[in-house]
């Protein structure tokens, strides 16, 4: 019975110690684990801070590069856009100046291009003065004159002048300058230009004097 008691209570102090080496056990196996996920969460979370830094100051270095860039980029494009404007007011100031002198040159030919169509009629009534004097034949002057008449009217035409006929038209105040006003003869006068004391003329479609009439009333 002696050993019997002996052999159990051996037994129970056996698996005691087991458990309590199990406990022991657990638990440096637990701390084991727990310094590991510490430490591995150290080591995942320094290089992250560091490469996170780097980075940091990397984009920020890119950042003032593309500043720069783009800086200098517009301080070109105005430069090359003011150069731009200086030119074409140049070119302009010129364009101006030439077309103001082109006109001026253009008056001056137009009116010498008159002046010596005109020097022919001239001429003729020129000689047409020196024959008063000779000639007594009073029908060959009148024919003489005649011809210059023509030849006046001629070039005039080639000119764009025309006449504004007004004789028997009615009276218009477009056309016409009343300078009086007389009884009509007939009833179909009253209104109607029935003389001109000064004739108009048109340059090329345009008025440049009205005629002067006399008005029935």
């Amino acid at each position: 019975m002696a050993k019997t008691k002996s052999g159990k209570e051996e037994e129970k102090s056996r698996q005691l110690k087991a458990q309590q080496a199990d406990k022991v056990s657990n638990k440096e196996e637990l701390e084991d684990k727990d310094e590991e996920v510490s430490v591995g969460d150290i080591e995942q979370e320094l290089p992250e801070t560091e490469y996170g830094q780097e980075d940091s100051v990397e984009d920020k270095e890119q950042e003032s590069d593309n500043s720069e860039k783009k800086e200098e980029d517009f301080e070109a494009k105005l430069s090359e856009l003011q150069d731009k404007y200086l030119r074409l007011s140049a070119e302009f100031d010129n364009y101006r100046k030439r077309t103001l002198r082109e006109r001026i040159e253009l008056t001056k030919s137009a009116g010498e291009n008159i002046i010596v169509g005109l020097l022919p009629v001239m001429d003729d009534f020129d000689r047409a003065m020196s024959l008063m004097e000779k000639v007594s034949d009073c029908k060959a002057m009148k024919e003489g004159i005649d011809l210059i008449y023509v030849k006046m009217k001629d070039f005039l035409k080639q000119q764009g002048v025309k006449e504004i006929h007004a004789i028997n038209k009615d009276f218009d105040t477009d056309l016409h300058e009343a300078v009086t006003k007389i009884p009509a003869v007939e009833k179909k006068k009253k209104g109607k230009v029935v003389d001109v004391i000064q004739k108009g003329y048109y340059l090329n479609d345009k008025i440049i004097r009205y005629s002067k009439v006399v008005v029935g009333e």
